[in-house]
């Protein structure tokens, strides 16, 4: 929006030619995105607890963890939310397509996760609504993103899968990227949604992977980065990197909410539009592989959930004292701070191992 607006007057100031710089344009995002989430940040808590908008807390987990998480108000995720779309519409070429399929991700996954969280707090309990349909909810709109992206995008490498450590190994999906594009985004949705957990655990491992695929993003549509590191180029895509950019700034501004002990959670609202909004990003830049590498902690999360369910019904035995992996490490008495930030230091190095494989092939 402001972006259009100062390229359209470059004639005549020469100084706003500054702003065609993808670079700067992010830095922009990312300070506008982290400010706006501070200025709103605290008038949205007070009004939450004003209204007594607060989450339900798994009755089934450490008993420490629920004195002490209840009553803290939710839907923060609506701070994030309105932190990316500020950051964007401001800062992004809103000519890009990309730029309104993953607006449209963030924005349908966020008003889905709000129904939810709306839900849980009118029933006063944590099922919200049922997975069945939630799950169904969210392969519709990742159906309507792919569908916009084919019709709308200019990238011939869509239906290509590429492997990281391999310059030359390629699979076409042909048909196959339509269901493959969904379970990622719905895989990354509720990936984010089951770490989202304890005070902040969630935030700063959607932060790194969003400033990794800032740079992915930066330098897939960077005729020159991409032909170094023997990548794919696709056109335009480097504007995702604006967007990117506001899911940084935005996190940075609600962990200062959200810290140890949070003020607020992000509940629904936050996790599935920003775990749908990383799988999104990863789809367009072609480095969904990368995702599951740089989000290896969400990953972890969500097999550990999957490995205790499995192993109940077959055996009748858990395999970890509670799922997800974080509440285990609770049960087994580590502190919940202790489990957060040995999190974020995982989070970090499988950042550092997905950012390599840009040179390693």
């Amino acid at each position: 929006m402001l972006y259009n607006l100062l390229i359209s007057l470059v004639e005549e100031f020469s100084a706003l030619n500054v702003f065609r710089y993808l670079t700067f344009r992010t830095g922009l995002s990312v300070m506008s995105s982290m400010i706006i989430v501070f200025l709103i940040g605290g008038p949205f808590i007070k009004f939450i607890q004003s209204h007594k908008i607060t989450g339900p807390i798994r009755d089934d987990g450490p008993i420490g963890h629920i004195v002490k998480k209840i009553g803290t108000p939710t839907m923060g995720g609506i701070l994030i939310l309105v932190g990316i779309l500020f950051g964007t519409l401001l800062w992004a070429d809103l000519k890009n397509p990309f730029i309104w399929v993953l607006l449209m991700v963030a924005t349908s996954f966020g008003l889905l996760g709000a129904l939810d969280d709306y839900l849980k707090i009118k029933y006063n309990n944590s099922n919200g609504i049922s997975s069945g349909k939630k799950i169904i909810l969210q392969i519709v709109i990742s159906i309507i993103a792919m569908y916009l992206l084919i019709k709308f995008g200019n990238n011939d490498h869509l239906e290509n899968l590429y492997f990281p450590f391999f310059k030359n190994v390629t699979i076409h999906l042909g048909l196959f990227f339509i269901p493959f594009s969904i379970f990622i985004i719905v895989g990354s949705s509720n990936a984010v949604n089951l770490t989202d957990g304890l005070d902040g655990l969630a935030t700063v491992p959607v932060m790194l992977v969003a400033l990794s695929f800032t740079l992915i993003c930066y330098v897939v549509g960077n005729t020159v980065f991409s032909d170094y590191l023997q990548i794919p180029y696709i056109p335009d895509v480097g504007e995702a990197s604006i967007f990117c950019g506001s899911i940084v700034g935005s996190c940075l501004g609600f962990l200062w909410f959200n810290a140890p002990p949070a003020k607020i959670f992000m509940g629904d609202t936050g996790s599935l539009s920003l775990g749908g909004s990383l799988g999104a990003v990863s789809i367009i830049a072609k480095h969904e592989i990368v995702l599951a590498i740089i989000g290896g902690l969400f990953v972890l999360e969500t097999a550990s959930v999957i490995i205790q369910v499995i192993s109940f019904k077959l055996t009748g035995k858990r395999v970890f004292m509670m799922a997800p992996l974080h509440h285990h490490f609770e049960k087994k008495g580590w502190a919940e701070s202790t489990v957060v930030i040995r999190f974020w230091i995982i989070s970090i190095i499988l950042a550092l191992v997905g950012l390599a494989t840009l040179k390693l092939r």
